[in-house]
């Protein structure tokens, strides 16, 4: 996919996922400083990343929910909850990610899991 094709689809995802008022004011405030980001979060974190079809919006939802949680990113939190109401995750839902983010929250260290998933999955056919 080329970077055009990848900015298009971006957008389109962006905009379902957080709704155009969000996105029409995060591209008004651009600025020559910023511009370059707005375009990389658009194509890579939208376009390619939010754009695969492996996983539905409402899982990536609450995949983000969690991390953000773990990172203690509280304005990006804010706007995914958000966006997370709007793509069908239900408030009970919410919570149940929030307590069990907060029994696993920098628990499992990113390389071990990534071990035990190599194994698993070595052992599972598709």
């Amino acid at each position: 996919m080329d970077d055009e094709t990848r900015h298009t689809q971006g957008m389109s995802v962006r905009r379902a996922v957080l709704g155009d008022a969000h996105v029409d004011a995060a591209v008004a405030s651009s600025s020559e400083l910023t511009s370059d980001f707005q375009d990389f979060i658009t194509r890579y974190a939208w376009g390619e990343v939010w754009g695969r079809p492996a996983l539905d919006r409402r899982t990536r939802s609450c995949i983000t929910i969690a991390m953000l949680v773990t990172l203690k990113q509280e304005h990006e939190l804010a706007m995914h909850l958000r966006a997370a109401l709007r793509v069908g995750v239900t408030r009970e839902e919410i919570r149940e990610i929030l307590l069990q983010t907060a029994i696993y929250a920098g628990v499992p260290a990113a390389n071990r899991a990534f071990a035990i998933a190599q194994d698993v999955l070595s052992r599972e056919s598709d």
